[in-house]
């Protein structure tokens, strides 16, 4: 995944995802080994959330897409970089 996509990611299981407002304008792309499915507005392009290659059964979700939710609240957990490997990858 890009560095420069620059989300801040949740996990919840599948069933535990509702979009409540605007459904209808996102599209999916996959790369890769097309497990993971990634989410984005059609309109204006932002990333929402993707079905996690690493473990399908969860999606990651870009908790700036949540409305209320301020990114400065959760600065202090660790994050993964993006250029660094996958956690699927590593050995």
């Amino acid at each position: 995944m890009c560095s420069r996509r620059n989300a801040v990611v949740a996990s919840v299981d599948l069933d535990n995802l509702k979009v409540v407002k605007g459904e209808d304008s996102l599209s999916v792309y996959t790369f890769n080994t097309h497990t993971a499915k990634h989410y984005f507005c059609s309109k204006c392009g932002i990333y929402t959330h993707h079905q996690r290659r690493s473990n399908p059964h969860e999606y990651g979700v870009n908790i700036s897409c949540v409305e209320g939710v301020k990114i400065e609240d959760y600065q202090h957990i660790g994050y993964l970089d993006g250029r660094d490997d996958h956690p699927a990858d590593r050995a």
